[in-house]
């Protein structure tokens, strides 16, 4: 178990850094580095009830009954404020990627992460490609179109036009 907790912790501090432009809160990453610090609690719990175990130490197992019980304890927790909060870090990362797709331009370091993001996803804007239609990019090209990254990936030729929309 301190193995995989190990590796989605890993696993999401490396995914963080493809989308950090649109988690500008620094302690996005704390969950990760929580997940890996309760692996390494975990490994050395688990070699604590095995060594009662092996000992058939009365205190031992109680302690590590304990330890068990605390992190159950912890986790319900870590459980009910996730879902409590939920709402509130929707409305966060959603105001948080429209500020960065408002500076689309094409040609910035957003602009990259925004393109990666629609077509790693299988996405258009936010929440569809008409949030592209607000944005300043949108009204200074005029061309009635999104980007290309919101096409889909079997349109051959899709071109981001408006006028197609089963396309993106």
């Amino acid at each position: 178990a301190a193995a995989g907790l190990s590796y989605v912790g890993a696993y999401v501090i490396n995914t963080y850094k493809s989308y950090d432009n649109f988690l500008q809160d620094k302690y996005a990453l704390l969950p990760a580095v929580i997940i890996i610090c309760v692996a390494v609690v975990m490994f050395i719990i688990g070699l604590l009830g095995c060594c009662a175990t092996f000992r058939e130490s009365r205190v031992g197992l109680g302690l590590f009954l304990a330890i068990i019980l605390v992190i159950f304890i912890a986790e319900v927790s870590a459980f009910v404020l996730g879902f409590v909060y939920r709402e509130k870090v929707k409305t966060d990362v959603q105001g948080t990627m429209r500020s960065v797709f408002e500076k689309y331009d094409g040609k910035n370091p957003e602009s990259t992460v925004v393109d990666y993001l629609q077509e790693q996803l299988h996405c258009c804007g936010v929440k569809n490609y008409s949030d592209w239609m607000t944005t300043q990019w949108f009204n200074s090209t005029g061309n009635n179109s999104v980007p290309q990254s919101c096409c889909q990936q079997e349109a051959k030729n899709c071109t981001g036009h408006l006028d197609q929309p089963q396309e993106l």
